[in-house]
């Protein structure tokens, strides 16, 4: 995006004509929610590695160094993918994998079948500049063509046609799911970042929480949910309960969820420019201590040197310049629980980002939402 001469991205995508099927509602199997955080958690990871400078930097470089997980995404993708635009802006690929082993065992539900999935998937384009964002959801029910690919552990996995989009994940982890993106949208990712349940509920709690307002009250024993109408300091597992929560809002879509993340995040993103943890280095020692254990990124930032630099781009952003939209769909006619991409629209809102542009009205109006807008707002 240029930051001075880039106009305000386009409609955000929890906003306009809605477009669900009629009896959705309840329609789908229980939330395994997601959360979509990464971008501002590097944030606080540089912020905490600069002020902690001077004695014990060396050290604290090392432990935090050690933390973080990376994947070479550019090794194992080759050169089988979209030619990198070199006009000033990045894509990252965000994602929120919900592995039931361990800790998220407690937090996500479900059996430990030694399997995840990407419930949450984002497309974050940051213009030319640095001072503006655009955030692309793209549901995990969406019906794609996965492409072959090869995982981490070097099994090759074959083309798979009309499979759901999370699917890419839980079949071939971090790379498979960042070629499917490509192969959706004909754009490159720069970047990868993933953070999972436990991550994000500490993440939350070492904030101090997140502000947010419900204008009516959400009550989800699934996500273990229980909020009245008015203003609330989410801890984590509040936090975590309100971005899995689907049930309690709209239409009981996927969608809707979406919107209430969408939500969360501009929240949080605030949050994090007014809690002046810069102040406190322990606490934001703690906060990078966090962030690093929880981010798994690609090899490119999968270090503290790398991090600093990538954060430093991105702090820029407030919540008012960042546009939140979901990939255009429609629901799927032959199965209430899957969506359709709308491919005359979605090529509008790829062309748009190719090009470093604001994505267009026309591509966002008269999509499928899930009927959640304006539940949701910053505390």
């Amino acid at each position: 995006m240029s930051a001075e001469s880039t106009p305000e991205p386009g409609i955000p995508g929890d906003t306009g004509p809605t477009g669900p099927r009629r009896g959705a509602k309840g329609r789908r199997r229980g939330p395994r929610g997601r959360h979509h955080t990464a971008m501002v958690v590097m944030a606080w990871t540089a912020a905490g590695i600069v002020l902690l400078g001077g004695t014990g930097a060396g050290y604290v470089y090392f432990k935090l160094n050690g933390n973080i997980k990376s994947v070479d995404i550019n090794q194992l993708l080759g050169t089988d993918r979209p030619k990198k635009v070199d006009n000033g802006s990045e894509n990252i690929l965000v994602l929120g994998s919900d592995s039931r082993s361990g800790a998220n065992k407690r937090l996500g539900g479900g059996a430990d079948d030694g399997s995840a999935r990407s419930d949450t998937a984002m497309i974050v384009h940051v213009y030319k500049g640095h001072q503006k964002a655009t955030v692309v959801s793209v549901p995990r029910d969406t019906l794609v063509d996965r492409p072959a690919c090869t995982d981490t552990g070097g099994t090759e996995h074959d083309a798979a046609s009309g499979v759901m989009f999370n699917s890419a994940y839980s079949t071939g982890g971090a790379t498979c799911a960042v070629k499917t993106v490509e192969s959706l949208t004909g754009i490159r990712m720069d970047h990868y970042l993933e953070v999972d349940f436990n991550g994000f509920q500490k993440l939350v709690d070492e904030l101090g929480g997140v502000d947010v307002t419900t204008t009516k009250a959400i009550k989800d024993p699934e996500s273990h949910l229980d909020l009245a109408a008015g203003t609330h300091r989410l801890d984590g597992q509040q936090a975590l309960g309100l971005v899995r929560t689907r049930h309690a809002v709209g239409d009981g879509s996927d969608l809707g969820r979406i919107q209430l993340q969408q939500a969360f995040v501009k929240a949080l993103v605030d949050q994090v420019k007014s809690i002046g943890v810069l102040t406190d280095p322990k606490k934001l020692y703690d906060l990078a201590d966090t962030a690093t254990k929880t981010v798994t990124a690609d090899s490119d930032l999968g270090s503290v040197n790398s991090l600093v630099t990538f954060a430093e781009g991105l702090k820029g952003i407030s919540s008012r310049h960042l546009t939140m939209v979901t990939m255009p769909v429609r629901y799927d006619p032959a199965d209430a629980n899957r969506v359709l991409v709308e491919d005359a629209k979605a090529r509008q809102m790829w062309t748009a980002l190719e090009n470093d542009r604001p994505i267009p009205r026309s591509a966002t109006e008269g999509t499928a939402t899930g009927e959640a807008a304006g539940v949701v707002g910053g505390g």
